[in-house]
């Protein structure tokens, strides 16, 4: 028996699981997705509803929801398809080609008017969720750095406490709508004409300060790349085409807390 309301409609297949519980499941067409989360994580799937909502309405591409269903048990939120493959599936000479529509999709996102973004994933908010799954024991040391997998994650996140004064100070001061887990399985593109068709997972988007989606791109995209030397190049190149040289303590200070976050 389920833990969680199954979605309307006949001919779902479970594709994948969910964080904390939640189930995701594929209509037989491919149009359409279902997350499907016990009653305790009703919350959490309600604001990604909203969010999805909101950026769609602002025109930024992404997927729009198609129904919401709620009772008991719990709670199940379909939402269209993204046509296109994610990011992360294409080979390192296609994606090198993508980088200049991936980074004028990351600008328009930013450029969003932030004063009509009603969410937030600000630096006070995810410290203190750092705490808590630290305080759980729940870091999965996969998502660390590789060279920070063998240090305790409370030693991690007391390296990163004296840096939040500041941190905040730089976000006040430097705040966009952000993703809030921008990787690039999180973004999809047209295969052929590598057009970016939609940004996807938005359970995160919210205010923030922009190196915080800066920061997992660049990383995340770096294992992609056949080179140091490619890496490199396609950081100036988002950074020029960006039209912001990121500030590199606070791209590593926001890389290192973000494995900190889930849990």
């Amino acid at each position: 028996m389920s833990t969680y309301p199954v979605p309307p409609g006949a001919g779902w297949q479970p594709v994948a699981g969910g964080e904390s519980g939640a189930a995701v499941f594929r209509a037989a067409d491919g149009s359409r997705y279902a997350k499907c989360v016990p009653t305790g994580q009703r919350a959490a799937l309600e604001a990604e509803r909203d969010r999805i909502g909101w950026l769609n309405d602002s025109g930024v591409p992404g997927p729009e929801v198609v129904d919401w269903l709620a009772d008991g048990a719990g709670a199940c939120l379909v939402t269209s398809a993204v046509p296109g493959v994610p990011a992360d599936r294409l080979p390192a000479e296609q994606l090198e080609r993508a980088w200049a529509p991936i980074t004028d999709a990351v600008r328009r996102l930013h450029e969003l008017p932030a004063d009509r973004c009603p969410f937030t994933r600000d630096l006070a908010r995810m410290f203190a969720i750092a705490r808590d799954v630290v305080a759980r024991g729940a870091v999965n040391p996969d998502f660390l750095p590789v060279d920070q997998q063998t240090s305790p994650p409370g030693e991690l996140l007391v390296r990163l406490e004296p840096q939040v004064g500041r941190r905040l100070e730089q976000e006040a001061a430097d705040t966009v709508v952000c993703h809030g887990d921008l990787c690039l399985p999180n973004v999809v593109l047209d295969p052929e004409t590598l057009r970016v068709t939609g940004f996807i997972d938005l359970g995160r988007l919210g205010l923030a300060d922009r190196h915080a989606d800066i920061a997992l791109l660049l990383a995340n995209a770096r294992e992609s790349w056949s080179s140091e030397e490619r890496a490199a190049g396609a950081d100036w190149a988002f950074a020029d085409r960006y039209g912001v040289d990121p500030d590199p303590d606070r791209l590593e200070f926001y890389l290192s807390l973000d494995p900190l976050t889930w849990g």
